[in-house]
């Protein structure tokens, strides 16, 4: 589109195409029959009958005009109609006194006024700009024509086509924080937020979120080439920002590390929790067979009804191997047999959770309890550390009943 020469259409300064319309005046005198009515009503002639009653009183509580119109703002909507006409306004260019150039020297007509509002940056350009004829040039380089159009489009109605804003959200991402409309930018963030994002555009997206200032797009961008970094690090972008912002790969590859380092440590705890949780259920069935009786071990003082059904403790048949060793091995003594070691660390991890030593069947529970008077500070920290982490992990995520003697 050619640029426009000085004897362009457009009229030649903005009052030209307004001073019909709006040239409202009030002229002459005012007329004498209108007079008496503008009379004070104490005269000698009274109008009463015409006269309308008086208002109201005013109410006693007078908002101030800043808070009826935060109030009137939260319920105001905006009509469609009222939007075609400030697009139709911008589409038409009718009263234009701005062209606004873009990279190939195509124009856009527009509106000094409406520009300012929408864009107090772009409006201080215009106030610089020179004026020829009563138009002002301006132009926004580095932009296609179709990204300034739709841009400038946004500033008069909020209205954009859903292809062009997909074609240029980057572009328009930076024009909205270059020239300050948050309005713009939130929709940019969200679009690109809501799936626009893709492996081959989001090291490009996170570097432009860096400089415009949008910490939630940065953080998202982060986390999908973490997550995805094989992918996303052989790609064109990934190349350039190489050569272009080492800094920000060595801070990529050093948030790679510390996410892989953070998944091996949830791994890790999450086996321990898993070791902590069978040790649980060791002593709820532990518990079970000196106290209930377990088909499958079954105590010694103890006779089965053949309708009896089988034991539903799944650690029970972990045990039996082990109880059935502990009562038949000839060294048993702690440190002399490795099962039997196991057994009696069983049997004093039960005693520090039981607080029915008395009445309580599983053996030794009460001789644990008195040993621990005698033991060191170091061994019983270890220990408490122990109980501690054991009934948490069976109280925590992983669902499961909790023992009786809790």
């Amino acid at each position: 589109m050619a640029s426009p020469t000085l004897d362009s259409p457009w009229p030649s300064s903005p009052s030209d195409s307004f001073c019909g319309s709006f040239n409202i005046r009030i002229e002459g005198e005012i007329p004498d029959e209108i007079l008496p009515v503008l009379e004070d009503p104490t005269s000698s002639v009274s109008y009463n009958h015409n006269i309308p009653k008086p208002p109201p009183p005013v109410p006693s509580k007078i908002y101030s005009w800043n808070k009826y119109f935060k109030r009137l703002s939260r319920s105001c909507s905006v009509p469609k109609e009222t939007m075609d006409t400030w697009d139709k306004l911008f589409k038409d260019g009718y009263g234009a006194d701005v062209y606004i150039f873009s990279e190939d020297e195509s124009y856009i007509p527009a509106h000094f006024s409406v520009l300012s509002i929408a864009s107090p940056v772009l409006g201080n350009f215009l106030q610089q700009s020179k004026v020829k004829n009563g138009m002002r040039y301006i132009k926004i380089p580095g932009v296609p024509y179709e990204a300034v159009y739709t841009f400038i489009r946004f500033l008069y109605s909020s209205c954009y086509e859903k292809e062009e804003m997909k074609k240029f959200v980057l572009q328009l991402l930076v024009l909205s924080h270059s020239y300050s409309v948050p309005s713009l930018k939130r929709v940019c963030i969200y679009l690109l937020e809501q799936g626009w994002l893709s492996k081959e555009n989001v090291v490009d997206v996170l570097q432009l979120a860096r400089n415009c200032d949008a910490p939630r797009l940065s953080l998202i961008c982060v986390r999908m080439v973490v997550k995805d970094f094989k992918a996303i690090s052989s790609t064109e972008g990934w190349k350039v920002m190489k050569q272009v912002n080492p800094a920000l790969e060595q801070e990529l590859l050093e948030s790679v590390v510390e996410a892989d380092s953070r998944k091996e440590e949830r791994l890790k705890k999450k086996e321990e929790r898993k070791v902590y949780v069978q040790l649980y259920e060791a002593m709820e069935a532990l518990l079970h067979i000196c106290k209930d009786g377990c088909r499958t071990i079954g105590p010694r003082d103890k006779v089965f009804r053949g309708s009896q059904v089988a034991c539903d403790f799944p650690a029970c048949k972990g045990l039996e191997t082990l109880v059935r060793h502990f009562s038949s091995c000839k060294t048993r003594v702690p440190g002399g047999c490795a099962h039997c070691k196991r057994m009696w660390q069983l049997l004093e991890l039960h005693s520090r959770i039981c607080d029915e030593p008395d009445s309580c069947k599983v053996p030794l529970c009460r001789h644990f309890k008195e040993k621990m008077q005698q033991q060191t500070k170091k061994d019983e920290a270890k220990w408490k550390l122990l109980v501690s982490k054991v009934v948490a992990a069976k109280l925590g995520p992983i669902s499961g009943r909790r023992a009786s003697f809790l």
